[in-house]
């Protein structure tokens, strides 16, 4: 009799955590083979041989036709701006990170936001919003999408009766951030549905209102708003998932039925991720968030602990402190894969008297002195790096937003928004010790 052969039965992507699918991809991806490969290989190809004409003309009529599988399917590879292997599997692997069905992918986060806000409305129907939100989103909601009938009520959205109130007959989505950039204040997902379910109820499916929720400050790894009650996630791309700053991109993750739409915006749009950077972000990005994302908001900890304590600090808003307004809510929504309290590497704090010209010029003097003496930390924009950057939003990020808007919302000419990255917590807050010293 011969020996049993030994069971090698190959287990499925479920039985592995998180973290690991995110370092060794959707090894079932039909969309580009390369078993031989350790490194998934780069495409870097604008155009396609196509073998005949009936190749081609097949290849357009299948092109977000929505009744293909987009998970077991394998395009017929055309053009660039169409689809693209590096792109596809990058948004396989997004798309199961956020826990939602699909996802496209776009050459930066305002290209994902455009395109989801494009999708959902057409002239006369219009946008309920967050009153504090990322300058460039706010620009495109007051300045562009007015130009093309979609207009965008601004509320408070940490209040059920504002949103109630906004809403009208020609309300499509509902669109925030949360946490806030920069406030890092929060915003109650599963409220912001019960308000929405309760209007969709009496509405036909044409009519629905869609949440939309930005969810860069988070990354999947902190919060999965899909699980929450949102209908779509945007991403920037560049910011925490990116990981290194080196290239940009954005995603839009949502239902099945939002693939087709999605590409042919992107197809005549043409804000399309570039495959190297795609790649960038498939082999570097994604598979090092939970690693970076530990250690980041172990440091923002320690770091907004540290600000709490001194005399020059008015407040400290993260959402892994206790004295942060929201903070049950924080436990509630900011959850790694494991279930466990995450509440990211992103943090806001306010010099004394936050309000007044002198904190404005003691934030500017304490941000100055940092970007000429710091070692650890680097006055620029954006966040999600390995490296830790400060900004003043008052004046860089949101200086598109109304004044009285921006101090209605808490967001004063003293604050200060301070994006954690992997360098010693140690050495972050000596020199962080050492400007407030010298205001």
């Amino acid at each position: 009799m011969g020996k049993a052969k030994p069971d090698r039965r190959k287990k499925v992507k479920e039985e592995y955590r998180m973290r690991t699918h995110l370092i060794h991809g959707n090894f079932e991806s039909k969309k580009w083979d390369y078993d031989h490969h350790v490194v998934p290989p780069i495409s870097s190809s604008a155009t396609y041989r196509l073998g005949s004409a009936h190749r081609g003309a097949q290849g357009f009529f299948e092109f977000a036709n929505e009744s293909n599988d987009f998970v077991k399917h394998v395009p017929i590879y055309i053009y660039n701006r169409l689809e693209e292997p590096t792109l596809d599997m990058l948004e396989e692997n997004l798309a199961y990170a956020e826990n939602g069905e699909i996802c496209v992918t776009f050459a930066t986060g305002m290209a994902a936001i455009s395109a989801a806000l494009g999708m959902l409305c057409e002239a006369g129907q219009e946008i309920v919003a967050h009153g504090v939100l990322y300058g460039c989103t706010y620009s495109l909601m007051t300045h562009w999408l007015p130009r093309f009938g979609i207009p965008t009520k601004f509320v408070d959205l940490t209040q059920e009766e504002e949103l109630l109130a906004a809403i009208s007959a020609n309300t499509r989505v509902v669109y925030f951030e949360t946490p806030v950039n920069p406030d890092l204040s929060l915003i109650d997902m599963a409220a912001v549905r019960r308000v929405t379910d309760r209007i969709n109820a009496d509405r036909p499916p044409e009519r629905q209102i869609k949440i939309v929720v930005d969810n860069t400050f988070a990354t999947p790894y902190c919060q999965r708003p899909l699980q929450l009650g949102a209908d779509f996630v945007v991403h920037s791309l560049t910011k925490g998932i990116g990981g290194f700053g080196t290239d940009m991109g954005g995603a839009v993750i949502g239902p099945k039925a939002s693939y087709g739409p999605l590409l042919m915006y992107r197809k005549d749009f043409g804000g399309v991720l570039s495959p190297k950077s795609a790649w960038n972000i498939y082999v570097y990005g994604l598979p090092t968030l939970s690693a970076r994302m530990i250690n980041m908001q172990k440091t923002a900890h320690r770091v907004a602990k540290f600000l709490q304590e001194q005399p020059k600090v008015e407040k400290v808003l993260y959402p892994g402190l206790e004295s942060h307004p929201q903070f049950e809510l924080a436990k509630k929504q900011m959850q790694n894969y494991e279930g466990k309290f995450s509440p990211g590497a992103m943090l806001y704090f306010q010099l004394k008297d936050g309000e007044t010209v002198n904190a404005a010029e003691r934030a500017e003097k304490l941000i100055d002195h940092i970007a000429g003496q710091a070692y650890t930390i680097t006055l620029a924009v954006s966040l999600g790096q390995i490296k830790t950057l400060i900004e003043s939003p008052y004046s860089m990020t949101h200086s598109a937003l109304p004044v009285e808007d921006k101090i209605k919302r808490g967001m004063v000419p003293g604050g200060v928004r301070l994006a954690l990255g992997l360098e010693d917590w140690h050495d972050i807050i000596e020199d962080l010790k050492d400007a407030l010293d010298h205001i």
